[in-house]
């Protein structure tokens, strides 16, 4: 097991204005991210000490990352070791910083004042992607699609080339999307962010470097009055930065990281399967395998509407008394009453999904689909899907599966990508 108190002592890969990056002595693969008291601006000319912010950081970079991860985004982030540090896949990587706006502010309207000026708080739709060569030098200028291209970068042997390019501006907006519905959750207004990307000793495109307040600009309520990330920073005059002042930026900070902690505090809901005889579970257990990947909480139920209907209304109404957002999947075949006559006592959503059956499926499959007047209940036909519906009602209301649903989205077009890309 890894001794990560003794990080001083391994191979050093790099340090960088906020952070220091050790290989890991028995796995080359990673490395140990460790997070300073530092605090940057304008490429670094401006520079002061926050005690605690490595903390901070840290604390808000890991809860941001592991939201991701969770979700299903490719992703260096492995895990929290310490309280300023964490482990991820030790990445080569590209030196282009991908900024995504929702609302134009900053730097975007100071730099396009003319011949079109822009006002300020004006809502991109979809978000707007920018890209920038990291050169502190030159004060990291803004480059197009064609000069990436065209510069022939490359990263862990991997050139940056058009599909690689394609799939960081996919990979960003993903990001952004999900930040942003997680922190809209806690009615907060993720207005813009940086990330960057690398390439691991696989050769995979991850998300890289740290997710963190120096990443952002937040704003409480979608005010900018309340600014808590690092532009409360980078406002301070030059001669006004006294420990008052700096004490300040670090409460900005204090609150974020401990908001951080609340990403991943969700409505309680369930799906409830019922099931029509034992012979059905091998199916519902397909149904419940979707549902876990999807983070959606489960639980399944015996009951035969046509048999046992009066037991049925009973288990119903106990749901339905218990205040928990529930959706229900009626797993039945061979007449399959069961979902009309839960949905004709439930106000909750209900699900057909019959097992396939080889016998009389073609007919069975009509007492799911023609239903009497007043019920809402809907049909599907593989377990799948039946799960993948039952995680869009509550993605509505719940931004982690609302999340692992758009990732899910991202997955299957970086698979289709990678098999055209192939050929």
């Amino acid at each position: 097991m890894t001794d990560y108190t003794q990080h001083a002592s391994w191979e050093q890969v790099i340090e960088g204005k906020t952070k220091i990056l050790y290989k890991l002595p028995n796995d080359a693969t990673k490395v140990y991210v460790k997070s300073k008291d530092d605090i940057t601006a304008g490429d670094g000319a401006r520079k002061d000490v926050i005690e605690g912010k490595a903390i901070l950081a840290n604390n808000t970079a890991c809860c941001c990352m592991g939201l991701l991860k969770k979700a299903g985004v490719p992703i260096s982030f492995i895990e929290k070791v310490a309280d300023d540090a964490f482990v991820a896949l030790n990445c080569d990587m590209i030196p282009i910083e991908c900024v995504t706006r929702r609302l134009a502010t900053g730097s975007y309207l100071r730099r396009h004042k003319t011949p079109f000026p822009i006002e300020e708080g004006v809502r991109f739709s979809p978000p707007l992607c920018e890209w920038f060569y990291k050169d502190d030098a030159n004060h990291d200028p803004q480059v197009t699609r064609e000069q990436v291209l065209a510069a022939k970068l490359k990263a862990g042997g991997v050139e940056v080339d058009e599909n690689i390019f394609e799939e960081m501006a996919v990979m960003q907006l993903l990001i952004f999307e999900i930040l942003e519905r997680a922190w809209a959750a806690h009615d907060c207004s993720l207005v813009d962010m940086k990330v960057e990307f690398g390439i691991t000793s696989e050769g995979k495109l991850v998300l890289s470097d740290v997710v963190d307040n120096d990443a952002w600009r937040l704003w409480p309520s979608g005010d900018p009055r309340l600014m808590k990330d690092k532009q409360v920073y980078r406002n301070l005059a030059d001669d006004g930065r006294s420990e008052e002042a700096l004490a300040v930026v670090k409460r900005s900070y204090e609150w974020v990281a401990a908001e951080a902690l609340k990403l991943e505090n969700r409505p309680s809901s369930r799906v409830v399967i019922f099931m029509g005889s034992p012979s059905d579970m091998e199916y519902c257990q397909k149904i419940q395998k979707t549902l876990t990947k999807l983070h959606v909480a489960s639980e399944t139920i015996i009951c035969s509407a046509h048999k046992a209907t009066e037991t049925c209304k009973k288990i119903l109404s106990k749901l339905e008394s218990q205040d928990i957002p529930t959706v229900i999947i009626a797993v039945a075949g061979r007449s399959n009453g069961l979902g009309p006559v839960l949905s004709g006592n439930a106000t909750c959503p209900v699900i057909n999904c019959p097992p396939p059956s080889t016998q009389w499926a073609d007919k069975d499959v009509w007492s799911s689909l023609r239903l009497p007047s007043g019920l809402g209940c809907t049909t599907a036909l593989d377990a799948d899907t039946a799960g993948l519906m039952s995680a869009q009602i509550f993605a509505l209301s719940d931004p982690v599966i609302w999340s692992a649903l758009r990732a899910k989205k991202f997955q299957m077009w970086q698979s289709l990508h990678h098999a055209n890309t192939s050929q």
